[in-house]
């Protein structure tokens, strides 16, 4: 019996709406490296979904004209052009020890001539309290200067930042000198979590710079970085050009991330890989099958034995995500806008037999 696999969100292709507007323009000359209409629009969507637009203004709304949005092809290139861009040779990044630039990057932002600081983080989150403790332990030219503050929403756990905590982080950035940079590979799961209190909106009064993520909500490919301080803005386009990063092709780009947020298909897409996740949450819950993280997102990381888990791994595509113990093991469970709701139905009979 060939079994759903929920190993990433990223093994299907694309919506179809995605691959019909793409066939609709496949044949219609476009200007290159994302100079054309449809980044342009694309852009434009954006920056009204960072606006503070309440519901039921008037037609002429007011969008912000101050972001500046740039459309890359994968999180680990978009991650290290931004910090490469923001940081001087000297100076480093802080980032929880699971953050996916310390883990799962392969050295990119280092190789880049950038340290990342990493420290523990609760459930997953960088708090505040752990970049002052950084800040009060490098003070002097003797050690790398921390200057950028990395966070991932969801995070690399699939918990996710509450307002108040990005208020906080924020808060302190400013008054530090420090930047604040969003990892948005998984925004969309995030901001459609029942537990969520953020918007965009306030992502783009909150932080630096921060990206939406549409490899891993149902583009083909791609993520659309939003950037608010001038200090990064300035040259940009030379470092994406440099880390060869400007796709020749850049209307492809544009053309998904025009149709993601045009009729509410970038949230439409993650609210249901994250309800989906629920009723897989629910079928561990009644199992009593504790977890690694309190994630209320696309991913879910629960504890079971080392026979259930490899079984678990061969059958269902899950992943190891670390040892708790001599006898058990946290995996890794992730659905996806293309996950068919009877599969996430089917795995929790299965699972309660196993058990």
């Amino acid at each position: 019996m060939q079994h759903h696999r929920f190993t990433n969100d990223y093994s299907e292709g694309a919506h179809p709406r995605i691959l019909e507007a793409l066939m609709n323009t496949n044949l219609t000359q476009h200007t290159g490296y994302g100079m054309d209409e449809h980044c342009q629009k694309a852009a434009e969507l954006i920056c009204r979904e960072c606006s503070h637009i309440a519901s039921g203004a008037d037609s002429h709304p007011t969008i912000r004209t101050d972001l500046d949005i740039h459309f890359l092809v994968g999180g680990t290139q978009t991650n290290r052009i931004v910090i490469d861009t923001a940081l001087r040779p000297y100076q480093a990044v802080i980032a929880v020890s699971t953050g996916h630039i310390n883990v799962h990057e392969t050295g990119a932002v280092e190789a880049s001539g950038h340290k990342v600081i990493a420290v523990p983080g609760e459930d997953g989150k960088l708090t505040a309290s752990a970049v002052e403790k950084v800040l009060s332990a490098h003070r002097d030219e003797h050690m790398v200067q921390p200057k950028m503050v990395y966070i991932s929403n969801t995070t690399e756990l699939g918990t996710q930042y509450t307002k108040k905590e990005l208020e906080e982080l924020s808060r302190l950035c400013r008054l530090k000198g420090l930047y604040l940079f969003l990892d948005g590979a998984r925004l969309g799961s995030a901001l459609t979590s029942p537990i969520n209190d953020l918007t965009m909106a306030d992502l783009a009064d909150l932080t630096d710079a921060f990206y939406i993520g549409g490899t891993k909500n149902g583009a083909l490919f791609g993520e659309a970085l939003v950037i608010r301080n001038d200090s990064i803005k300035k040259d940009f386009r030379y470092m994406i050009k440099q880390n060869g990063a400007m796709l020749a092709k850049g209307w492809l780009l544009g053309i998904q991330f025009e149709t993601l947020f045009t009729d509410g298909l970038f949230y439409e897409m993650a609210a249901h890989a994250n309800e989906l996740a629920q009723i897989m949450r629910k079928g561990f819950e009644d199992c009593q099958i504790p977890f690694l993280s309190s994630s209320a997102s696309n991913q879910l990381f629960p504890i079971v034995d080392d026979s259930l888990a490899e079984k678990l791994m061969r059958l269902y595509g899950a992943n190891a995500e670390k040892k708790t113990d001599d006898t058990h093991t946290a995996i890794r469970f992730v659905t996806s806008w293309a996950t068919p709701r009877e599969a996430a139905q089917e795995f929790v009979r299965e699972l309660k037999a196993m058990v």
